[in-house]
This record gives C-alpha cells, sequence and structure tokens, in this order.
C-alpha cells in the first residue's frame, strides 16, 4: 500500500572505512555500472554492489511492513462500516494489502534475508515502516480519506517503482499498483458519495478528517531531496526514478482539483497556483513533527506495534500447524518455524 519514507534511516555505510577490492570485483562493479546506465534490470542472481543490495532490502523491507501495519487501522472499522457493501469492499482492501505484504517479503528475501530476520527487525522496532500509519482512524469518514489520500500518495511514489532497476522489486509493483488504483478510487467515490449525499453532520465529518490526513499525507514522499541522504544514490542505481520534492508535487497538483469536485477545503492557508510555475505553491511542512512520528512518538506508534507482535504471537499455532502437515507429506520440509506475515 505505502511506500514512505525509504531514506529516513542513516546514509548507508558514510562513514564506514572502505574495502580493498581487488581486480574481479572493480570489473564487475564496472559491468554493474554499464547495466545499471543501459537500464537494464538486476535479477536476484546476478551481481550486484552490497551497498546496492542493503539499500534494496532496507527499502522494500520497509514497504513489506508499511502494507501489513497498515492493515491495523482499516482493519478496525471493517466490523463497523456503515453498509454490507462498504463491509465487503473494505474487506478485499485490507485482504489486499496482506497480499502486498506477502509479495514484498518474498522480493526481500531474493536478497539474501529470510523473512524471520524481516518480520524481527519490524517486531523489535529497529526497522521503520511508513509513518502515516501511526495516526488514529476516529471515524468512518477516515477510511475513505486513507484511500483517497493515503492510497494516492502511494500510488504516486509506487508507479515509477515499476521501473526500478531491480527486478523481483519492479515485478510485485505491477500488481500491486493495479490493485492500489482500486484502493484509491474506493476510497474517493466513499467520500464523494458522503459529500454529495450526506447529511451536514457527514460532510462536516468529511472535513475533519481531510483536515487531519492531508499534512501527512505530503509527508509520505519523504524529506525534502536536500534531507534525503539517500535519494542521489538511489536515484543513480535506478532503484528510485523521481525525487520526493517532484512526487510530492505532481501529488498536490492532482489532488487540488479532486478536493474541488469533493466540495472539500484543504487545510492549507497558503495554497495557490502559481503561473510562472505551473504548479500549486503549498505551505510550510512541519518535518520535526514528521520526525517525531518516524522516531517513535507519534499517537499510535506503540499501539500499532504491539497489535503487530500480538498478532503474530496469536498466530503461532497456525504456523506450527502448517509445519507439522508439511512435515507429514515432505520428508525435507523444515523442521522450525519459518516466518510468514500473519
Amino acid at each position: 500500500m505505502y511506500t514512505q519514507a525509504m531514506d529516513t534511516m542513516g546514509k548507508e555505510g558514510a562513514d564506514a572505512p572502505k574495502a580493498l577490492r581487488s581486480a574481479e570485483e572493480m570489473q564487475l562493479q564496472a559491468r554493474f555500472d554499464e547495466r545499471i546506465d543501459a537500464g537494464d534490470f538486476i535479477e536476484a542472481k546476478d551481481w550486484m554492489p552490497d551497498n546496492y543490495r542493503k539499500t534494496l532490502t532496507r527499502q522494500i523491507s520497509q514497504h513489506a511492513h508499511s502494507e501489513i501495519v497498515g492493515m491495523l487501522p482499516e482493519g478496525n472499522w471493517i466490523g463497523r462500516a456503515p453498509t454490507l457493501k462498504r463491509k465487503a469492499i473494505l474487506l478485499a482492501k485490507v485482504q489486499d494489502e496482506g497480499g502486498h505484504g506477502l509479495y514484498l517479503y518474498a522480493a526481500a528475501e531474493t536478497l539474501g534475508q529470510s523473512r524471520d530476520q524481516l518480520l524481527d527487525g519490524l517486531h523489535s522496532g529497529r526497522a521503520k515502516y511508513s509513518s502515516i500509519f501511526n495516526y488514529p482512524t476516529l471515524t468512518w469518514a477516515d477510511i475513505g480519506v486513507i484511500g483517497w489520500l493515503v492510497d494516492g500518495a502511494a500510488i504516486m511514489n509506487q508507479v515509477p517503482i515499476c521501473r526500478c532497476s531491480y527486478a523481483p522489486y519492479a515485478r510485485a509493483m505491477i500488481r500491486i499498483c493495479r490493485e492500489e488504483s482500486f484502493h484509491q478510487r474506493q476510497g474517493y467515490d466513499a467520500l464523494l458519495v458522503m459529500m454529495t449525499k450526506g447529511t451536514e453532520a457527514q460532510k462536516a465529518m468529511v472535513q475533519d478528517a481531510v483536515n487531519r490526513w492531508w499534512w501527512p499525507s505530503i509527508m509520505m514522499f519523504g524529506p525534502p531531496d536536500d534531507q534525503s541522504p539517500n535519494t542521489a544514490q538511489s536515484m543513480r542505481w535506478g532503484i528510485k526514478r523521481v525525487s520526493n520534492d517532484d512526487l510530492r508535487q505532481k501529488f498536490i497538483d492532482a489532488t487540488v482539483d479532486q478536493a474541488k469536485v469533493l466540495g472539500i477545503t484543504l487545510p492549507d492557508p497558503d495554497l495557490k497556483w502559481n503561473e510562472a510555475r505551473g504548479h500549486w505553491d503549498f505551505g510550510v511542512i512541519d518535518w520535526a513533527e514528521f520526525w517525531r512520528v518516524v522516531g517513535g512518538d507519534g499517537p499510535c506508534n506503540r499501539e500499532r506495534l504491539a497489535m503487530r507482535v500480538q498478532a503474530w504471537e496469536d498466530g503461532e499455532w497456525v504456523r506450527e500447524a502448517a509445519l507439522a502437515h508439511a512435515r507429514k507429506h515432505s520428508p525435507d520440509a523444515p523442521t522450525a518455524p519459518q516466518q510468514q506475515a500473519a
């Protein structure tokens, strides 16, 4: 669902001494660089620099964690959806997010880390996930706004990843982006119904949700380019195709017109069209809040992580039963639990 803040960790190996490389390694590096410059895809069995592998592992696993944690704020509303139709739509959406997490964990595993290691990073708090999921969903309107704004921002982030230089990640993103388009449309449709057919109280509920989610949504693109430690190298490698600031601007330009159709006011008094730039100017983003939430001090950081760990622990018997069944039918089946996303 949600790629965000892919470069909120420290710069990879910034202070580490550079190891001496053999002539063979230098030749492999030169060949790798040529393939990147030519726009070729890198497959899992191809040679790649260690930092390229580390950057991809961090980014893909963070993306996977975000999909899994992102199920929590919306899953909380499945039993409270206003109609059977909305319940079925939301149930399908949350199921999609679980599937996205599995695709992405599988892609990350091709880089040499096990599912055990990836999930241990999440559950221990070492690995990050999108800070957008550390905000509460207070009303049904929040679910529509998440679909419209959060999934809309996710699509802006994710479509360029379909051209990521690492082929397993790029392939996974093609299906994910198709499903994210459905998620964004269902959110927008839910809001449109409330704004055109709802009561004044329901319209006010939508506006309140937009007021709370607007700024966190535009923070989803990560810090400004001049404060983003890994962006330049990720773009050099073809992992990232469009900068944070360019994606953010594209999202705002698209969203302003959608808000007009909905009859919603975006909570930014500085939002105005700049004829010279051909873009919408917008107000100052509170990056102190962004870093505070990324650092673990958001409204729901502890709650989300605790729920995720509890879900993992509650699913232990399922994993053990699955392994017992596998051992019964295959002598080569693993004897120790292999972690999977619950």
